[in-house]
């Protein structure tokens, strides 16, 4: 399993800093021509997708990851460099290595052992590969369903290589998410100078007890499948763009976001919102935007697999969770309504020093290849 180190390394190398792919798609692509597949690229503005399938007829599989990443931040919190994979003591450090670079390189190499011993398997394996997920996700995933949608492909069952796990791999799986729920609210006061503040009226300090209801909020009690609705305001700003120290600002801008289950729709979520802002007698203005709706696979065929694939290696059933934000599974559950999420760690995504066991990379290549074993043979 040499080959999947180096594969890892190899994917870790590129600087796919989202939405570029900085040729980690071709590095992919070019094995999978190797081993029979039919390769799509997708491409739209700067982002690089791909839809690639080995086989025909019967059911398919897809697996689906994105190649970007998040910037690396202060290099100078790194022991290493974040784009020069590094390997000690079974621990691989690298931007990606978790998210999700580590588990493209699992999928590649359980595929190909795959197809080696069952090359005239039934069914199709399949690939949806992005560098729009970390961003926008505008151009990614999403666009290349909706052409699968309208090309009338049909995909039965779905594995998205998010770092799912927690202590140990394979201790977790997500079976769907919450939909996120973008808003910017403007509240609008009066400007004037500061020394005079019965002339003007600030719009930071009118708005400070719908803020304060706004953070208390309880939008429910979540139920048995998802945690409860949450809220997190992510900036306030005024229209004070120079800053200056005797100015009242004319108005003020609030961003924030929920995470919501499926007890609440966004509709009500707006209509509550408002209820608050009449009630603190503020004069506002509201946006909003949707960036993903909820989704849920109830227990079914692929999810026993994986249970069972799991059991095999770890002598233990993962646990199924709904927790963490959103992937790409929301516009996968488009066309395919068995959605599994099946990963490496999550403890060190996003942050410096992100890194992987080796060990647990090999060991999810495994479990992904006993996975198609039992859906295609």
């Amino acid at each position: 399993m040499l080959n999947i180190i180096s594969l890892t390394k190899k994917l870790i190398k590129c600087p796919s800093l989202s939405p570029l792919d900085s040729g980690c798609q071709i590095i992919i692509n070019n094995r999978l021509k190797k081993i029979g597949f039919n390769i799509k690229y997708i491409n739209i503005n700067n982002t690089i997708n791909t839809w690639a399938y080995h086989g025909i007829g019967g059911k398919t599989i897809l697996f689906a990851g994105h190649t970007d990443v998040v910037s690396s931040g202060d290099i100078n919190n790194w022991k290493t460099l974040p784009f020069i994979p590094f390997i000690k003591k079974k621990k691989m450090l690298g931007r990606g290595s978790a998210d999700m670079k580590g588990s493209l390189a699992a999928m590649i190499i359980a595929v190909e052992n795959f197809i080696k011993k069952n090359p005239k398997h039934k069914g199709r394996i399949s690939f949806i590969i992005t560098s729009d997920e970390e961003s926008e996700a505008i151009n990614g995933t999403v666009k290349v369903i909706e052409i699968l949608k309208k090309k009338k492909e049909k995909i039965e069952y779905c594995i998205i290589g998010e770092p799912s796990s927690e202590k140990y791999v394979g201790d977790t799986i997500k079976n769907g998410r919450r939909g996120s729920l973008n808003i910017n609210l403007i509240i609008y006061g009066i400007q004037g100078h500061i020394a005079y503040p019965n002339l003007a009226k600030n719009p930071i300090h009118i708005s400070n007890n719908f803020i304060k209801d706004l953070i208390l909020k309880k939008w429910d009690c979540g139920n048995i499948i998802f945690e409860p609705t949450t809220l997190q305001i992510s900036n306030i700003y005024s229209d004070n763009i120079n800053n200056l120290s005797n100015i009242i600002p004319s108005k003020i801008n609030i961003n924030f976001n929920l995470r919501f289950n499926n007890i609440i729709n966004v509709k009500n979520i707006i209509k509550k919102i408002r209820i608050m802002l009449i009630k603190n007698k503020l004069k506002y203005y509201i946006n909003w935007k949707i960036s993903g709706k909820s989704f849920y696979t109830n227990e079914n065929k692929l999810i026993n697999i994986v249970k069972k694939s799991i059991y095999l290696y770890n002598k233990k059933f993962p646990k199924i969770s709904t927790n963490g934000g959103t992937s790409d599974g929301r516009f996968i559950y488009n066309i395919c309504k068995q959605i599994v999420e099946l990963g490496l760690k999550n403890n060190t995504i996003h942050k410096p020093n992100e890194y992987i066991n080796t060990l647990e990379l090999k060991k999810l290549s495994i479990i992904y290849q006993n996975i198609i074993e039992n859906i295609l043979i």
